[in-house]
């Protein structure tokens, strides 16, 4: 038993997913070997060793799974060198149903790029013991604060309606230039569209899909500390939006304009923190409200 739960910790980060393209292969290994012809066969071999490729069923393949076109694998990324990421998730609640994190800057919440071990799931499946955790929402990889993980399968739906139906009340905090010339609070809708390069978003003309209200919390000669309060959920919204305005959001790297690629400098984080969170419990039917203990730089 004790076995049987370790193999499942080990599988907790999500896997990616390959439906083997007609051919006349032997094995299934032979298969994936042609599909991804840049990852030696001695690597792919090492992890049906291991168990980290899987059939539809979820049972790990070995090197003689006869191939069949169609058939649905399922394998587990491993990075080479991965970096470490500073600064330690705070678990600020736990049930049956429901964890609440307090996320550091730079911890990406699922595997992504060069990070498959260095993540909020993987460290919180391996701290908890609990493969089932599935995160109900996402945070960029730069944003600090809260993130909500729902416990198992059961009840995950009704957690998710909380967001879908826009019945979670989201409070973020960021530092920016000053916006002496808007009335507040402000209201920010536009369109956000796919932009370039591939992760970035945009603004677009078209009917708006995306709305974030802006409130100063303190005025700084320099920088302000904004409320931002966004109604949709849109990927980057609030960076967009900040930087659509005239002030990105201090440290961005990505708005308003793509800066060159650098290591991640601790000293210089985004000034983005996902502060507060309120729901009614759709399980027990009792407000909740969490809020996260980190802080951003001082204004000045």
């Amino acid at each position: 038993m004790a076995g049987a739960k370790l193999t499942r910790m080990i599988h907790a980060t999500a896997p990616s997913t390959v439906h083997l393209p007609e051919g006349d292969w032997p094995t299934a290994l032979d298969s994936l070997c042609a599909c991804f012809p840049r990852i030696p066969r001695g690597q792919w071999l090492d992890r049906v060793r291991r168990g980290r490729v899987l059939d539809a069923r979820d049972q790990p393949i070995d090197e003689h799974t006869p191939y069949g076109a169609g058939m649905k694998l399922r394998y587990f990324r491993e990075v080479a060198s991965e970096p470490t990421i500073p600064g330690d998730e705070v678990v600020l609640h736990e049930d049956a149903h429901l964890v609440v994190v307090d996320k550091p800057h730079f911890l990406p919440v699922v595997p992504a790029g060069a990070y498959v071990q260095q993540t909020l799931l993987a460290r919180l499946v391996r701290r908890l013991g609990n493969p089932a955790l599935v995160p109900l929402h996402r945070l960029d990889r730069e944003t600090a604060g809260l993130v909500l993980f729902s416990a198992q399968p059961a009840t995950r739906d009704a957690y998710l309606r909380l967001f879908r139906e826009r019945r979670i009340a989201k409070r973020y905090e960021a530092l920016a230039a000053p916006l002496p010339g808007l009335d507040f609070p402000y209201v920010r809708h536009s369109r956000l569209e796919r932009g370039e390069p591939f992760f970035r978003m945009r603004e677009a003309d078209g009917e708006a899909n995306s709305e974030t209200r802006v409130d100063v919390i303190e005025r700084g000669p320099r920088w302000w500390r904004y409320a931002l309060d966004p109604h949709t959920g849109r990927k980057h919204q609030l960076r967009v939006h900040m930087a659509a305005l005239g002030a990105p959001i201090r440290n961005d790297r990505f708005y308003p304009a793509l800066q060159d690629r650098e290591e991640d400098d601790p000293g210089r984080p985004l000034q983005l923190l996902a502060r507060a969170l309120a729901f009614v419990d759709p399980l027990s039917g009792r407000p909740r409200q969490f809020r996260s203990a980190r802080s951003l730089d001082a204004i000045a």
